[in-house]
């Protein structure tokens, strides 16, 4: 970054008349971020009827098949929710959904907040023991499954109480128009909701900003998927900030989202900042890069969500008449990189990149406003990028104990303050929240949350983002967690140790996960049965796509591994003697790098 990067108090004036159109909502925007009372009754239901109030008969939400207003898709929801309620269903209880991105999926998560009731979005990927760990978190008394993945939740159903009641079943296909054939022992969600009211619930008023709205899973740094707690509080703010002040959507806009709705991405920043401004959802089932400008015509979609991923996906493909003076003029998301931020935005006549930051379980969120390149954008919370030591991973304090800010537009880790205004929601366990909070940073008695995020202060309260710190790595657009991976790696036959490190693959946003294995004294590696147990233990997002076999693995004093070595050398055969692996996309094994395929995997030959 060079200094011309940095935003000075000029170019940020100057950039304000091209705003001033839209500055009501941005003004409303502010205000619903910057509310401070918890005990207010606002919630994501409140946004849903305020939007089917000024937008009765725009769409709301809509796929290849149905077309929804927001009159139609508010009854729906109601008949959702007095269903619930009428089964006990009610204020703070915890409901765990498993159903893919489907319009259903987003039915009843309205109907859910209608009665105060918490949707733990459970990521449709997850499998086996990682399933099970993530119902039995969060302790749900209900449960919502779609037919898609009845097969993986009965995987692991005897060993989640509660589940041996009778679960709500939705079938995978139109359920307003067939509701499918109900398995034994199921309770059948569409045939329960038909004769229901349609009617707004009175418990909908009741809702506050302080209830918890969702639990939305997060791999975090260690062990297991956490469930972090968005409240209704963190959702208006971000209805606020990301939908009337960042993207400032309109009634006649079209918002396509192909992210997985257990994100927040989807549920949060997507769906609110279309109910924002009474737009509309395009939802599609997977993401698919060739059919998004197919899509995008047939919806003709105005604006989309992404993450950095997914654009590279869009670069990458061929130009296709589609795509020619098509009908996208904004974007939200996060992950965009600096070098296809330009290259994006003029080949696809993209006219606004509302590029965020923002995390499941922090208290603070940057959004791109107005509109500058390269940036995360601005926040109205108080945050402090102070000096980091990577080398001992943790914050730098001087000798009276408190930490250091670095200078504007130097790398740091980014903190924010944990105030009345901005409150810090956390995880469901205490614990796993105190880990994250620095106490007496700059006085004694302040508490300030730590983002584990490496960023700049460019000026006028804008920040760039640098990277990731700790031992999560990114990639596919999900966080990864070492430890869980090398959990399940040190389960493989034959495996002593395992050290697990994310390394970049030039042209490939984030990175994917590397291993370092040292295998019994008798033992071989078997690259096809190692493949063959990482697909079923893992997501194939966190799964390691190259292999790195060690006679010993260096430890600090702390026995804690050194990785930075490791991670330097990354799948580089020119820089060790150590025999290498990689599992090349579609291979069903393991197979070894020598000099001239590292050059082909440098060259991008492979679409990882």
């Amino acid at each position: 970054m060079t200094q011309a990067d940095l935003i000075s108090p000029a170019r940020f004036l100057a950039r304000l008349p091209q705003h001033l159109p839209r500055l009501g909502r941005m003004l409303r925007g502010l205000y619903y971020a910057g509310i401070r009372n918890r005990d207010k009754t606002l919630s994501l239901a409140w946004a849903l009827e305020r939007a089917t109030r000024l937008y009765p008969d725009n769409p709301a939400l809509m796929d290849e098949q149905r077309r929804l207003s927001y009159s139609q898709f508010n009854a729906w929801a109601n008949r959702l929710a007095w269903a619930f309620k009428a089964d006990g269903v009610g204020h703070g209880d915890v409901v765990a959904v498993l159903v893919e991105n489907r319009l259903e999926l987003l039915a009843v998560l309205a109907a859910l907040t209608k009665l105060g009731a918490i949707g733990a979005l459970l990521n449709t990927t997850q499998r086996g023991k990682v399933l099970s760990h993530s119902l039995n978190l969060v302790k749900p008394a209900f449960f919502v499954i779609g037919e898609e993945l009845v097969e993986a939740f009965n995987e692991v159903r005897h060993q989640v109480p509660g589940a041996e009641h009778p679960c709500y079943w939705l079938a995978d296909r139109d359920t307003l128009q067939d509701s499918g054939h109900t398995p034994d022992g199921w309770v059948n969600l569409s045939l329960r909701q038909a004769s229901q009211s349609e009617q707004n619930l009175p418990d909908s008023l009741r809702v506050r900003m302080k209830d918890p709205c969702f639990y939305i899973y997060t791999s975090g740094t260690t062990g297991l998927p956490k469930a972090s707690i968005m409240s209704h509080g963190k959702w208006i703010k971000a209805y606020g900030g990301f939908g009337h002040s960042g993207l400032g959507l309109g009634s006649s806009d079209v918002l396509y989202l192909t992210l997985p709705c257990y994100h927040n991405n989807a549920v949060t920043v997507c769906w609110g900042s279309a109910l924002a401004g009474g737009a509309a959802i395009a939802l599609r089932r997977k993401f698919s890069a060739s059919a998004f400008w197919k899509d995008v015509a047939h919806y003709q979609a105005t604006s989309f969500g992404y993450i950095g991923e997914l654009c590279r996906y869009l670069l990458n493909q061929p130009v296709t008449d589609h795509e020619i003076n098509n009908s996208l003029t904004s974007m939200i998301g996060n992950g965009l990189r600096p070098a296809i931020w330009a290259e994006f935005k003029a080949r696809f006549g993209i006219e606004q990149i509302a590029e965020f930051y923002a995390s499941s379980e922090g208290n603070i969120a940057f959004t791109n406003v107005f509109n500058f390149d390269n940036t995360v954008g601005f926040t109205p919370a108080t945050f402090a990028i102070v000096r980091y030591d990577l080398e001992n991973d943790r914050p730098l304090r001087n000798a009276k104990g408190f930490l250091e800010k670095v200078s504007a537009g130097q790398p740091g880790l980014l903190i924010s303050e944990i105030s009345k205004k901005f409150p810090f929601d956390g995880y469901t366990d205490p614990a796993k929240s105190e880990a994250v909070i620095l106490r007496d940073v700059f006085k004694k008695g302040d508490a300030w949350f730590n983002t584990g995020d490496l960023m700049r202060d460019i000026g006028c309260k804008h920040a760039q983002f640098v990277d990731r710190l700790g031992d999560t790595f990114r990639w596919k657009g999900e966080n990864v967690s070492t430890t869980e991976v090398e959990s399940v790696l040190g389960a493989f036959p034959g495996v002593e140790d395992a050290v697990v490190y994310g390394v970049a693959i030039d042209g490939s946003d984030g990175r994917c996960g590397m291993a370092a294995l040292r295998l019994a004294a008798d033992s071989t590696l078997d690259p096809q049965a190692l493949a063959q147990y990482l697909d079923g233990e893992l997501p194939v997002y966190a799964a390691p796509l190259f292999i790195r076999l060690l006679s010993e693995l260096e430890t600090t004093g702390t026995f804690k591994y050194k990785k930075n070595d490791l991670k330097q050398v990354a799948y580089n055969p020119a820089q060790t003697s150590d025999p290498l692996f990689v599992r090349l996309p579609g291979a069903k094994a393991f197979q070894p790098v020598d000099d001239q395929l590292w050059v082909r995997i440098e060259a991008g030959e492979f679409r990882f």
